[in-house]
């Protein structure tokens, strides 16, 4: 018998220690720093990683660290896990390895002790963690499974390792390189039996046309990886627009407007302060009503990628500074580029 909807039941996660400053970084640029990096992005700080390997926070030892602090806060046990989803962009393991093979799930599902549960890669840019809850709703919804966890690892600031070495200014593609932070989350879904703890709907669209406009790869001038970022078309009048548009017309299909729907909160891909308060006014201009108080830790913990959205909703619900039985609007802003919405109520999952 099909189940009607999934909850988000548990979040767990894991920061490293570390903590670089937006000074102690830019005081790193090889190049001239005639920017003001804080003043640009917001961002006052981030985590970064422990190179040392007993430090165990390569990508897979961070996710593992988070799909643990998940567990600990669910009420299934690991080994009563359906499905195993890793979302990871960045996959290294065991020092300088970027990692393939053997899949980070079937790695994790081992290590955590989910023995029969069906495991798979996913990779979505930093739509990666929501297009696993996505897939995994799907699942839950459809009856084929119970329940499942989704994680990511990411180890992002090896890209700001490659651009402080390499870039020529704030025009260069790799500038974006400098708002990163690492970090890993991992979340449990499995069924609604009541709306007060629901995912309402999660949808993406991708709109491939603009998969130009923000690549990472291999450096084209060292051994490091980089990112190349277009920022002046990435963030164009038309891409900020890609959002209120696809949920305008998604609303619209059930007879519904954004104004009907009640978010309490609204979170937006931590790319900096700007960017957030940017697509925000974008929202309400489209939508003709005020956006939602609008969750952020993108001054504290930079832009992590794939993980930032689960890592916003797991700061503020512990913290106390968004309320528990509140519905939540998750807009994700992807390479790809992707676009959507995860709409959530969230009142009893474990923090």
């Amino acid at each position: 018998m099909a189940r009607s909807s999934s909850r988000l039941e548990a979040l767990g996660a894991y920061v490293p220690s570390t903590v670089q400053t937006t000074s102690e970084l830019v005081d790193r640029v090889a190049g001239p720093r005639e920017f003001d990096l804080r003043r640009i992005t917001g961002i006052e700080e981030r985590r970064v990683y422990d190179p040392r390997p007993e430090a165990g926070e390569d990508c897979y030892g961070m996710a593992l660290r988070a799909a643990l602090d998940c567990v600990g806060r669910s009420r299934w046990a690991a080994d009563d896990l359906d499905v195993v989803i890793s979302a990871s962009i960045t996959r290294f393991q065991d020092g300088d390895r970027f990692s393939f093979e053997p899949s980070f799930a079937r790695q994790l599902a081992g290590e955590l002790g989910a023995r029969t549960a069906l495991h798979f890669d996913v990779s979505n840019a930093c739509a990666g963690m929501m297009t696993g809850v996505y897939l995994l709703d799907r699942l839950i919804r459809s009856g084929a499974v119970r329940n499942g966890i989704v994680v990511s690892g990411e180890q992002a600031t090896r890209v700001a390792q490659t651009a402080v070495a390499e870039m020529s200014g704030s025009h260069d593609p790799q500038f974006a390189s400098l708002s990163v932070g690492d970090s890993a989350v991992a979340v449990i879904l499995d069924e609604s039996v009541d709306e007060a703890d629901r995912i309402h709907y999660v949808e993406l669209m991708t709109c491939s046309e603009y998969s130009h406009l923000c690549v990472g790869m291999p450096s084209d001038r060292s051994p490091g990886i980089a990112l190349y970022t277009d920022n002046r078309q990435m963030h164009t009048r038309d891409r900020l627009r890609l959002w209120p548009g696809f949920h305008g017309d998604l609303l619209a299909k059930q007879g519904r407007a954004f104004a009907d729907e009640g978010f309490d909160y609204i979170v937006q891909h931590q790319v900096g302060t700007r960017f957030v308060e940017m697509v925000n006014r974008t929202g309400e201009a489209a939508f003709g009503t005020a956006m939602p108080p609008s969750l952020s830790v993108v001054e504290r913990f930079g832009n992590t990628a794939s993980t930032s959205h689960f890592l916003v909703l797991r700061e503020h619900l512990r913290a106390g500074t968004a309320r528990r039985g509140a519905k939540f609007l998750l807009v994700p802003a992807a390479s790809g580029v992707v676009a959507g919405a995860l709409s959530a109520t969230v009142s009893t999952m474990g923090v």
